[in-house]
């Protein structure tokens, strides 16, 4: 039997034997998850970073804003057969994304990924591309940053009064930018989280070996990440958990990779308590801190990836030519007309 043939049962499988990704993904984290682990990030940022994102409004904003993605769902057949596979990816017991791709091993691009997706009978839409949406994002805060930087500069001293009143607003409006784009892309790091988000094993087993006889209840996902949590956790509950920041030294593609790694390691852990009950009538103490660990590892990520960003843009350019070192050193007075003035 041909390689094509054979990915391409492996594939249908996956989609018979889960049911249609739009209708299963579900809300990761239900509302409470996601705001606690947005907001509890936020509150531990340190003083380096700017002061816009560390007041109580600013974390309870993005807290909420978190949510976003999940509020959009059902928008339309073009908004969500395109949004919607970044909140997951489907990687199968061998590490393989969709029994094709070696998730250790990522191309550094979607067009890449679907590409060699496509090649054997599959796409990024079956197999889902959180970590592509956790990259882009991470890369859209480096450019805020490095844009805020500047701006916060030419503000004070751009050579002409119109120059600095343009930068003291569009400091303004690329403050409420990043607010809104953190807060978004905060749902994605959530997400990963979830053991089950980076699984094959996303509602139920589902297809496939299942030697231990694990559930494939529909509605496993939604019980564990949202029901389970409303009913028996409280956010005092996971902020004992909270470590302090992490430095990968590493690129955030590895970082991600890594991160979602880790969560996807916890399966085997999730589908053990979910037989005893543990998610369900039967309760139990190792059932609430496997969830609350969870949360306590969305929480951190997030917080060091904000900080890495906030480093990154030290070095980044904000505009062609318009170095953000360069700027703070006072090397280079910027202009508006380096910002686009046609």
């Amino acid at each position: 039997m041909s390689r094509r043939p054979l990915i391409a049962q492996i594939v249908a499988a996956i989609i018979a034997g889960l049911g249609l990704v739009a209708a299963t993904s579900a809300h990761a984290w239900g509302t409470r998850g996601h705001e606690w682990i947005t907001g509890l990030a936020i509150e531990r940022l340190p003083p380096a970073l700017p002061g816009f994102l560390r007041t109580p409004q600013a974390a309870e904003d993005m807290a909420v804003i978190s949510r976003e993605p999940d509020r959009w769902r059902a928008s339309g057949q073009a908004h969500d057969a395109e949004r919607d596979p970044g909140h997951y990816i489907h990687v199968d017991d061998a590490g393989l994304v969709l029994g094709v791709t070696p998730f250790a091993a990522l191309p550094p691009t979607r067009e890449a990924f679907d590409t060699g997706l496509r090649v054997q009978g599959a796409d990024q839409y079956q197999a889902g591309y959180l970590p592509y949406a956790i990259n882009d994002g991470w890369q859209q805060l480096v450019r805020d940053f490095a844009l805020w930087r500047v701006e916060r500069v030419g503000a004070r001293t751009a050579k002409s009064p119109a120059d600095r009143a343009w930068f003291v607003q569009d400091l303004r409006r690329r403050e409420a930018l990043t607010i809104r784009d953190l807060g978004v892309w905060s749902h994605y790091v959530g997400d990963a989280a979830n053991p089950m988000h980076v699984s094959t094993h996303y509602v139920g087993w589902g297809a496939g070996p299942n030697p231990k006889g694990y559930s494939n209840a529909k509605d496993l996902h939604w019980r564990f990440e949202a029901i389970f949590v409303k009913a028996n956790l409280d956010r005092a509950q996971v902020a004992p958990l909270l470590k302090p920041y992490r430095d990968c030294a590493c690129a955030i593609a590895a970082r991600t990779t890594a991160y979602l790694d880790a969560s996807r390691a916890q399966v085997i852990a999730l589908y053990d308590l979910e037989a005893a009950d543990g998610f369900g009538k039967a309760v139990t103490p190792q059932s609430r801190a496997f969830v609350l660990a969870r949360l306590a590892a969305g929480s951190d990520e997030l917080r060091d990836m904000v900080m890495d960003a906030w480093m990154a843009s030290a070095t980044a350019e904000a505009a062609p030519g318009v170095k953000v070192a360069d700027v703070e050193a006072g090397k280079l007075v910027v202009t508006r007309a380096q910002f686009g003035d046609e």
